[in-house]
């Protein structure tokens, strides 16, 4: 479904090149559930950046379903990824001044083409799904961390993507709250057929995951 070919992504700090990732061949098949792991610095973030289409690289291919899509334009990836990818972040990156309903439904306002399903019955059985449709009409600031996770979750879902890239889901909750977000990510993977790719820089939670990639200094290694 995704597949990376020779990739790179290089900063630059003053007149310094730094390679954030350097030369990275990696393939993701559809349904897969994988963990990319690394410690702070080592790259996996920029990574997971190229792999949901948010950054372009400095070199190499990127394939979505085949096409590459490495040279696109902003606006073309901007469609590809509202219609195919969903993104959960660390601190959950809800709009403060949108309730729950409506930073669920804040992807669907972006859709550039007719949509085929009715969003206000989406937004309904997702809150439904995640036990948060009594928290509809609350603002953020007003439901717990993992209740703000579950509406991000929610929210990644709204357009049926193929593909869900989970930035360290569980690095603001307690033990049991994070737990119980990876069996969320598990069932979506087992029950939505969606390809789950989460980023982490605990062995215990890439463990959860069926495929584990290691990232060291922008590089993928045989281990961790």
């Amino acid at each position: 479904m995704i597949k990376l070919q020779n990739v790179c992504k290089s900063y630059y700090l003053g007149e310094t090149e730094v390679k954030a990732v350097d030369n990275i061949n990696l393939e993701i098949k559809a349904k897969e559930y994988i963990g990319i792991l690394g410690s702070s610095g080592s790259g996996k973030s920029t990574l997971m950046y190229l792999i949901g289409l948010l950054e372009h690289p400095t070199c190499g291919s990127i394939l979505f379903d085949g096409k590459d899509v490495s040279k696109l334009s902003d606006e073309a990836l901007s469609k590809i990824r509202n219609q195919n990818v969903g993104f959960v972040f660390q601190s959950f990156n809800l709009i403060s001044k949108y309730t729950v309903l409506e930073n669920i439904l804040l992807p669907t306002l972006y859709a550039k083409e007719k949509l085929e399903f009715d969003p206000d019955k989406r937004a309904e059985e997702l809150l439904t799904k995640f036990g948060i449709y009594d928290r509809r009409h609350f603002y953020p600031n007003k439901i717990s961390g993992g209740q703000q996770q579950r509406v991000a979750i929610a929210r990644a879902l709204m357009m049926n993507p193929k593909i869900i890239l989970a930035d360290e889901p569980t690095g603001n909750l307690d033990t049991k709250t994070g737990d119980e977000i990876l069996d969320i990510m598990e069932s979506l993977n087992k029950s939505f057929g969606v390809t789950v790719v989460l980023v982490t820089h605990e062995k215990d939670v890439a463990n959860r995951t069926k495929r584990q990639i290691y990232i060291k200094d922008g590089v993928v290694v045989n281990r961790y």
